[in-house]
Parts: structure tokens; C-alpha cells; sequence
């Protein structure tokens, strides 16, 4: 990273902050801190900003939206009286656009933020724990507290082979400069179901596979509705299995797996493994600096996101929570003014909503009725079918579904997920609602714009008393 501002480090004394890890977790630190005053090391390492605009949220979804204009041009036909095509004419092209939308990205919201901020001072190099700092590049940079931020990166699948043959990640995926033929997706997460949809869009012959369901932790109506989606457009979905072994051929890889007792060999030309993340930890030193870890290897931190050193702090993807970017930001923002303000602020994930970047979108925020049960409530449910909603006819789309959880004896909204086109935009008004302790009464009693998406939260919030299909428009 030789592009960045580097103000001159301190030469007279300790940092009052030190942050290891320069993505969004790192820099929500490192600013936050800045803006209270303070002098921080914020100490990167390789490509600065992190995994989200480089190698992840911002890669990932302007393929996924390049693929969605192909199949919306295919799709065209739904509509009577029209059709359309679309075709990859340049597939080198479309990821060097890819490339320059990061890099553009990466200057505007990362390099550049550094001369913004003269209280920051940027340190390249691999970092490690330290007695009174921080050493990274052969000197020791001492501050007063530390918080580390330095992310995680795609795990490998634990299969019988998987070793000796060639792999590519959610990172590697998106710097193919050929578009595969076919390929075979090991992982039913949103990582797998997000790439596994843009692929098969963009022309290679797909099979995706889970040892569960795909997105396991959502609702289970949401995600045996998503499969069949998936399967409608040619997806090959093989899920309730086990990996048995892979195998490489001259042509490709071979997955064997188990279903219903019986072993198949999946073939296809390249395998992708989106089965989990790994925090990144090695050479920290976590453990002789009483850093603990929990089992999956992630820094345990508490609800003010100290770990069990009380002068060092973690967030971000390298703690194994809310794996979401603005929930890493969100976190080192507490870290930060917890370590230099005393440890008043506690994380709060109660109304992080989340999206799964699929067509249609799967968005959600709070409670499934399976958690709300085993958090002790008496739980009652509401699942609108899109067919309901005014603007998925008008739209000749109904795929999709609402579901709302809520508290059976106080009528007080718990959670709600979300399939439907642009989900990621409606659950918000769901997070609202959840944030502000509202009722399913009350949100059946609000307002909303007619022929929108997001009415359909209204509708599934009278839906848990009504038959909405006997109701007027706009819910009259």
C-alpha cells in the first residue's frame, strides 16, 4: 500500500490508540477515535480497506446486478406482448469494470479518508502484540490501548481430497478471466446462494450443495421458497447430504456425496468453496498478550467489545459476529469510544437487519419464530404469500414471501424476514418498527405508498388477524 497519506509517525510519545486492521472496521476505529481527539496508529497490511470493498460486498454485487439485467432481459416475456435477450459480449470487460469500481471505491473511501484526519498515522506492515504497543515493520509503536480489527478470510472445507485439487474462493471467483463452463458451489449460506444465482445467470451450468438447507438460519418457509426459485432457473440444488470426498479429473473436479444413503459423484469443471469464514489471527500473538479466543478461533469479546486483555479490543469480522460490514463499522465505533472513554456504550445487535443479495432478495431483521421460541416467548406468526401484494402483480412477479414474528401476548413485533425484489430496501422500515418496540397493530395501522413493496409489511401485519384477500386496495 504505497498510495496512501502517511503522516509523519509520533516520535514523541505513545499513541493513544492503536488499531490493527485498516477495513471498515479498522477505519470506523481509527475515525471515531480521531474525532474525540486522539492520536491513533491505524496498521494495515497488504491492500488497504479490507474485505468488503475489495474482495467482497462491493465486487460480489455489481456482478450479481450485471447478472440481474441479463435475466431481466429474458424475463421480459412475462409481460404479454414482449420479449427480450441479453448476451455477455465482453465477460474481460464486465470484471475490469468490476476492478475499476473498486479501485475507485478503495481510493475515495479509504486512501484518500487519511488526509482528512491528521490525528491518524498509517503503518504498513504485518502487526503484532506487544508489551505497550504494537510492532509492526521492525519498531514498536506504543499506544495506550489497542483494538484489533483484522477480518477474516474464506475458510477451506474440511473433505476428504480437498487438498489436491484446485479451488476457488468467494475471491478468486470474481477475478476468473474465462467464465467457467460449470460449477459446483459447496456451501448453501448467502455467500454460496448469492454466487451460485450470478453464475448460472451469467451462462455456467450450476450445482450448488449443502449439507442443510440453503440459508440455513432463515425462516424455513423463506428458504425452501429460494430453492425452488433457484431450481426454476436451472440451478442444480442438492441439499441434506454429506461430503464424502473430492476428486480431480482431466475434466474438472468430482464431489462425491451422500443423499438418502446413497453415493453420486457431482462433476463440473471448477469448484467453489463458500463454507465459512476464518479470522484472520495468525502472528498476533493473541495468546501471550491473554488475548483468548473462542473455539471457532475468533477473538471472544464481551458486550463492549473488550476481550479478555482489558487494554485491548476487537470487532469486526475477526470476532466471528455479525459477519455484515456496517455491523463491523458499528463495532469498531463502540470499541473506540468504549477504550477511550470508558466502557459505558454496549454493542447492540437487537435491530440489525440483513440481506441476502439473491433475486428476489432475502432481507430480515431481529427473531425467526425458532429463535423467539427458545428466547421464552409465546410466539405467534404471520406469512404473506407476494401474490398479496398489489405491486408484485403489477410487476407480473408474486414470487417471494413476507413473514412477521410477534409476541403473542403483547402483540409487540420480534422479528421478519422478507423475499421479495429490492427486500434489502423494505426491511428498514421492519428495523424501524422493531427499534421502537412497535406492535403488529400498529403497523397495520400506518400508512404506506400504494403499489410499493414495502406495503406489503402492512399487509402481513393485519394478515395476523385477517383474511387480506377479502380487503380493498391500499388495504381498505
Amino acid at each position: 500500500m504505497t498510495d496512501c497519506y502517511m503522516p509523519e509517525p509520533k516520535s514523541h510519545g505513545a499513541y493513544d490508540l492503536a488499531v490493527v486492521g485498516a477495513g471498515s472496521a479498522g477505519f470506523s476505529a481509527a475515525i471515531t477515535a480521531a474525532e474525540q481527539g486522539a492520536e491513533v496508529a491505524l496498521v494495515g497490511h497488504g491492500t488497504i480497506g479490507g474485505t468488503c470493498v475489495n474482495v467482497g460486498c462491493v465486487p460480489s454485487k455489481t456482478m450479481i446486478r450485471a447478472a440481474e439485467v441479463l435475466h431481466g432481459a429474458r424475463a421480459a416475456s412475462r409481460f404479454p406482448g414482449l420479449s427480450g435477450e441479453a448476451h455477455i459480449m465482453d465477460w474481460g470487460a464486465l470484471v475490469a469494470a468490476k476492478d475499476d469500481l473498486v479501485t475507485t471505491l478503495r481510493q475515495r473511501k479509504y486512501i484518500d479518508l487519511l488526509s482528512a484526519y491528521p490525528g491518524i498515522s498509517y503503518f504498513d506492515g504485518a502487526a503484532c502484540l506487544t508489551t505497550g504497543g504494537v510492532a509492526v515493520g521492525g519498531r514498536i509503536v506504543r499506544a495506550g490501548k489497542t483494538i484489533i480489527t483484522t477480518g477474516a478470510a474464506p475458510g477451506q472445507p474440511d473433505i476428504p481430497g480437498f487438498d489436491d485439487v484446485p479451488w476457488l474462493t468467494s475471491t478468486t471467483a470474481l477475478e476468473l478471466t474465462d467464465l467457467p463452463r460449470s460449477l459446483i458451489v459447496i456451501g448453501g449460506g448467502y455467500v454460496g446462494c448469492e454466487l451460485a444465482q450470478m453464475f448460472a445467470r451469467m451462462g455456467t451450468r450450476v450445482t450448488i450443495v449443502a449439507r442443510s438447507r440453503l440459508l440455513p438460519e432463515a425462516e424455513p418457509e423463506v428458504s425452501e421458497a429460494l430453492t425452488g426459485y433457484l431450481r426454476d432457473e436451472g440451478l442444480m440444488v442438492h441439499v441434506g447430504l454429506a461430503y464424502r470426498q473430492v476428486t480431480r479429473d482431466e475434466r474438472g473436479v468430482g464431489l462425491i456425496v451422500e443423499i438418502d444413503g446413497r453415493e453420486e459423484t457431482l462433476r463440473a469443471e471448477q469448484v467453489l468453496a463458500a463454507t465459512g469464514r476464518t479470522p484472520n489471527t495468525r502472528g498476533l500473538d493473541l495468546h501471550k498478550n491473554g488475548v483468548q479466543r473462542a473455539d471457532s478461533g475468533a477473538i471472544s469479546v464481551d458486550a463492549m467489545m473488550r476481550t479478555s486483555n482489558p487494554i485491548i479490543y476487537a470487532a469486526g469480522d475477526v470476532t466471528g459476529r455479525d459477519q455484515f460490514v456496517y455491523m463491523a463499522a458499528y463495532g469498531g465505533k463502540v470499541a473506540a469510544l468504549n477504550a477511550l472513554n470508558g466502557d459505558s456504550l454496549v454493542y447492540d445487535n437487537s435491530a440489525m437487519p440483513w440481506v441476502v443479495f439473491n433475486d428476489p432478495q432475502v432481507a430480515g431483521v431481529g427473531l425467526s419464530a425458532a429463535t423467539a421460541r427458545n428466547a421464552g416467548y409465546d410466539v405467534k406468526t404471520s406469512v404473506l404469500p407476494l401474490d398479496q401484494v398489489p405491486r408484485a402483480l403489477a410487476a407480473r412477479d408474486a414470487r417471494g414471501l413476507i413473514k412477521l414474528v410477534a409476541d403473542a401476548g403483547t402483540d409487540r413485533l420480534l422479528g421478519g424476514q422478507i423475499l421479495a425484489p429490492e427486500a434489502a430496501d423494505s426491511v428498514q422500515t421492519l428495523a424501524v418498527a422493531l427499534k421502537t418496540g412497535m406492535t403488529a397493530k400498529a403497523l397495520g395501522e400506518m400508512l404506506f405508498p400504494y403499489l410499493t413493496t414495502v406495503e406489503g409489511l402492512k399487509l402481513a401485519a393485519l394478515a395476523f388477524d385477517k383474511n387480506v384477500a377479502t380487503l380493498s386496495c391500499c388495504a381498505g
